[in-house]
């Protein structure tokens, strides 16, 4: 069941007064298919930061995210400083699990060995759908899947390569995200 926007507008989420910033991401972002590395980077981190807390949260602290993370720069990510990140457990504009915190230059590591590999991430990560991403209509999130086998495969493989917080539940809103899979609800104005 979609929620109505101030604007009127039947969205899976975002939209109500004071959540216009959520309905926005739901308009312009989620669903719509990313091929840039930077921002699959970016998306990626912050569903694992996502872990245990809802979309909304990480969203509201998006901006924080990117100040703290040199804009997702993806080298400068790699070489931060365990004092560095340290010290970001300090810092209320992003979630302060030091695990989450340390996950960013690990799987900025990954990614980098994998650019190399693959030519880049999304060349290795797009290769895993064997057509265009599927369309699926689920009435409410009650019927949306949480993973399937290729969320499950791509999680493996990155868990494998060392990579952390990409659970296939985690790589599967990734994928929902990033375009990969479109979960438009039945009755959303974007289905």
């Amino acid at each position: 069941m979609t929620t109505v926007g101030t604007d009127g507008k039947h969205r899976c989420f975002g939209g109500q007064a004071g959540k216009e910033f959520y309905g926005d991401y739901h308009d312009n972002e989620w669903g719509v298919a990313v091929h840039d590395d930077c921002l699959l980077f970016e998306n990626m981190i912050l569903e694992g930061a996502q872990a245990g807390l809802s979309w909304e949260t990480v969203l509201r602290k998006r901006d924080g995210y990117r100040r703290a993370f040199h804009g997702f720069d993806i080298v400068r990510c790699s070489k931060m400083t365990d004092e560095e990140l340290e010290a970001l457990r300090e810092n209320e504009a992003i979630i302060r699990n030091r695990l989450k915190i340390y996950s960013v230059r690990k799987n900025a590591l990954v990614f980098l060995e994998m650019q190399s590999e693959f030519g880049s991430f999304d060349s290795w990560l797009w290769g895993h759908l064997s057509g265009p991403p599927p369309v699926n209509r689920p009435k409410n999130f009650s019927e949306m899947a949480t993973s399937t086998s290729v969320s499950d495969t791509i999680s493996k493989a990155l868990k494998k390569r060392g990579m952390s917080f990409v659970g296939t539940t985690i790589i599967y809103a990734y994928m929902q995200a990033i375009g990969m899979t479109d979960d438009h609800l039945a009755d959303c104005w974007q289905a």
